[in-house]
């Protein structure tokens, strides 16, 4: 029987809704910036948009480096002392996109020589390098915290709260963001920077120091209740980041978010620069995406509890493939010819474009917690920040390798080529899903039921 909403979200852990808000308030941040970051580098500061690509492609991997070291510390150190720092050095990271244009006056003239790149792209790239990394400590710290307070059964619903957490703020961040970047467009940046100071500070005092522990102890990696020499903690967590079925879901996370690099990288230019909408317009049409997530990340959620959750990823990336062939035709549709919003061919674009956002953002819902979940029940407790880290990692990889491909489809001319390729890759995902599922039981795997029913024998990750 069909659950309501508001009794989906309750029940939790305090400090599960602290993390919820904080997540809330971070993604404000985001939002600000992030359908207007390739529109600002690349139309305004006039830097390419392969190299745009290629500095978020670069943000993509450093964000993985820091994630796959939060996990680690998250094992190690404790998820909230990762967590504060991270949003603290974020702050600081987050707003220097406002100042590339000064941080490339003192970008040494032998650097663009050697790299091909002039120095608004080196100092672009360098900020991007910089502020992913810190910002990537913080989701696998975040996601173990999760994960520790909620019981298996309800663990789907606690990242269903979250991600609609994200998208709340997400949304009033577009909005915010098309408004401000109007005005002053940097300013945007700033803001981004100013919300994970205060995300930092609602971690710091709201969240019991303890309040993630696991029940195998205050850290993952011990021996003899001490904290393990470096080399050890290094082992436990290449063996726990290595075992096959972990590396498999990761890998498959990288054709998702192949796709998620596109609503930053390539949607944005589509919509601006083919259908010329302007910024508050574009901002106000990506209202879309989490608009989808708030009304119906819980409903869709709650309503696969009893699937696997190799399924709901399956059809999870059968809604991407539909969502690419949206973006194809409004690619195709011709340039406006100055009839504005009213013009046929740009309502036309518009609606091809709202479209992608819904489709990808249902594809969306059904993917994140489903992920995270299936992740989180592939190791032990002690395991859990390292494994999700893994599926953080391959994310961050898969946007970079979007964004640059997607950047460098467009500068070549071939922006046509792209979207079928998207759609032969969520082909692929697929398949990828339905071999994994394989090595799963039922209740691992999230069926409700029997769980002594295998699809096959579970391959053992040791």
């Amino acid at each position: 029987m069909y659950r309501p909403s508001l009794d989906a979200v309750r029940g939790f852990d305090r400090a599960v809704y602290v993390v919820a808000l904080g997540q809330l308030i971070n993604v404000f941040g985001g939002g600000l910036v992030y359908p207007f970051a390739t529109v600002h580098f690349h139309l305004q500061v006039g830097i390419a948009l392969s190299v745009v690509g290629l500095g978020l492609g670069a943000k993509s991997v450093t964000t993985a480096a820091g994630t796959a070291a939060g996990g680690l510390l998250a094992d190690v150190v404790g998820r909230k002392p990762v967590m504060v720092a991270s949003m603290a050095l974020s702050a600081v990271a987050l707003a220097a996109f406002a100042f590339v244009p000064e941080i490339a006056g003192v970008v040494p003239p032998t650097v663009p020589a050697a790299t091909g790149v002039s120095a608004l792209g080196v100092a672009f790239v360098g900020v991007c390098v910089a502020s992913g990394f810190v910002r990537g400590l913080y989701t696998p710290a975040s996601h173990a915290m999760t994960a520790d307070l909620t019981d298996a059964s309800e663990r789907d619903r606690g990242y269903a709260l979250l991600k609609v957490a994200n998208n709340v703020g997400f949304g009033a961040g577009f909005v915010v963001g098309g408004a401000l970047y109007s005005v002053a467009s940097v300013a945007v940046f700033v803001a981004d920077g100013a919300t994970s100071a205060v995300v930092a500070l609602v971690i710091l005092l709201f969240v019991p120091r303890g309040a993630a522990d696991s029940e195998d102890g205050e850290q993952a990696v011990t021996t003899d209740g001490e904290a393990a020499s470096n080399a050890g903690a290094l082992a436990a967590w290449w063996r726990a980041a290595t075992r096959p079925r972990v590396l498999a879901l990761a890998g498959v996370n990288v054709g998702f978010a192949v796709m998620y690099a596109q609503m930053q990288t390539t949607v944005p230019i589509v919509a601006k620069e083919g259908l010329g909408l302007t910024a508050a317009q574009l901002g106000t049409l990506y209202v879309v995406n989490p608009a989808t997530i708030v009304l119906l990340q819980i409903p869709l959620v709650d309503a696969v509890g009893g699937w696997r959750r190799t399924r709901g990823l399956a059809v999870s990336a059968c809604f991407w493939a539909v969502a690419m062939l949206a973006a194809w035709g409004a690619d195709l549709l011709p340039a406006p010819d100055g009839g504005g919003l009213a013009a046929p061919a740009v309502l036309l674009g518009v609606a091809l474009v709202g479209g992608h956002l819904f489709l990808r953002t249902v594809g969306e819902v059904l993917h994140s917690p489903l992920a995270s979940a299936l992740m989180s029940d592939l190791g032990s407790a002690a395991e859990r920040g390292t494994q999700l880290s893994m599926l953080e990692v391959a994310k961050r990889l898969g946007i970079g390798l979007g964004s640059f491909a997607g950047g460098l489809f467009f500068d070549l001319g071939l922006s046509g080529l792209l979207w079928p390729t998207l759609v032969a890759v969520c082909g692929l995902v697929v398949a990828a899903l339905l071999w994994l599922e394989r090595s799963l039981d039922p209740a691992e795997n999230g069926a409700r039921g029997d769980a002594t029913e295998v699809g096959g024998d579970p391959a053992s990750d040791d």
